[in-house]
């Protein structure tokens, strides 16, 4: 077999660890055409007791030229005929390997207080992680969700390889108290296996292409408006399409009154606010909105304050979110980019621990959906407590979202 890309994911759900990685070793082994470059790893906390044995285990299995992973409160991945599956809460194994000719590959773990300092010139960066930005590198970044100073890394890979794609999500647990996990492993720190703190990635360059779907599983409702006052993350007046000014809560009031009975219903507990990041752009689609949480009021002022800072000139939109709203959202983004790329090579995809069975009532709804579009891509991924993922051409840690990370051969 000739040395071409792969990229293959096996999937798992027996409940011992050994006869996990045993059966995703034996689907792999047969359609590989060499020791694979990169292996990805997720599985479920419930395993968490058996974390420790999880790279020493894969090491002896199936040599790879580096691994990263994490633990999740569910796992992704496509069984034996191809077909996506998503599992929470009980034991699940999923094994992407590939074989990149002509991609770099070069792992990375970064404990936060190896994180330079915000101030740090781009060059700072560059030197941490060691990768050149003249690779056109894309990252694939997995990290705790309490000791990564996740914000803080995100915005100093843009300040340091501005238009990189950066994807990934937070590590997480079916059941609070369960500790989490990320893994590492690469010919360079043999010893390593377990952290339990920081952030794991890859950086990939060369003959590979990485692209993203962001779906934040909401829907638009009323008119963009333009901030014309703001503290910092409160709004304090709006302006319509008109241009006449007012106090947001004003508007919001206004629109909640013209919404259809069960929109009204929803607004009580799942309204939700777009904020535009591309300040340049006149005209937007959904793609174009980061969906932040209102996170108080004050009705003497008609200000609102949201789970995001505020600047003058960005518009805005009110968005609200359920189980219909979510899917109708994944499907806007899966058919835009189906009508203007081929399939992928393979998807990895972090999907929210609020959406899954929780979200639509029944499992496997965001994994299988991408299939419909694309084939039986080999799907894999966990369900995390947030979602990395660009908007508007900068990364941003999402909430309710599913982020594809599209994977292929550059030529």
């Amino acid at each position: 077999m000739s040395d071409t890309f792969q990229w293959l994911n096996a999937f798992s759900t027996r409940p011992s660890l050994e006869g996990a990685i045993a059966e995703v070793v034996a689907q792999l082994q047969g359609s590989l055409s060499r020791n694979p470059d990169l292996g990805i790893v997720f599985i479920s906390s419930a395993y968490a007791t058996d974390y420790p044995r999880l790279v020493p285990l894969l090491r002896e299995a199936l040599p790879m030229g580096c691994l990263i992973g994490c633990g999740g409160g569910g796992v992704i991945g496509s069984n034996g005929d191809g077909q996506a599956m998503e599992v929470e809460t009980t034991a699940a194994l999923s094994l992407t390997v590939a074989v990149l000719p002509g991609v770099t590959v070069q792992p990375f773990y970064l404990p936060a207080h190896q994180l330079p300092d915000p101030d740090s010139p781009p060059q700072a960066w560059i030197e941490t992680l060691g990768v050149d930005p003249a690779q056109n590198p894309g990252f694939i970044v997995l990290a705790d969700p309490g000791s990564s100073q996740i914000t803080d890394l995100l915005e100093g890979l843009d300040f340091a390889y501005p238009g990189a794609v950066k994807v990934g999500g937070l590590a997480s647990a079916s059941l609070p108290g369960v500790p989490v996990g990320l893994f590492f492993d690469h010919e360079l720190a043999p010893d390593w296996g377990l952290m339990r703190e920081g952030t794991v990635g890859v950086a990939l360059s060369g003959n590979i292409q990485l692209e993203t779907i962001v779906a934040q599983g909401c829907r638009p409702i009323g008119e963009p408006y333009r901030v014309e006052q703001g503290d910092r993350n409160i709004l304090l007046q709006i302006s319509d399409p008109d241009g006449t000014w007012h106090p947001p809560l004003t508007l919001l009031r206004d629109l909640i009154n013209r919404l259809e009975p069960a929109d009204q219903d929803l607004a009580q507990h799942s309204l939700f606010i777009g904020v535009v990041r591309d300040v340049f752009k006149t005209q937007w689609d959904r793609g174009d909105f980061l969906i932040r949480n209102l996170i108080g009021v004050d009705p003497k002022a008609g200000a609102i304050a949201i789970g995001d800072r505020v600047r003058i000139g960005q518009q805005i939109q009110f968005h609200l979110r359920d189980a219909d709203a979510s899917a109708e959202d994944l499907d806007f983004h899966l058919n835009t980019y189906r009508d203007q790329h081929p399939a992928p090579a393979g998807a990895l995809l972090f999907s929210c621990l609020g959406r899954g069975a929780g979200l639509y009532g029944e499992p496997h709804v965001d994994s299988r959906r991408f299939q419909q579009q694309f084939g039986l891509v080999p799907v894999a991924g966990f369900f995390g407590n947030g979602e990395i993922g660009p908007v508007g051409g900068r990364s941003f840690l999402h909430g309710y979202t599913s982020v594809f990370a599209l994977v292929s051969p550059e030529h």
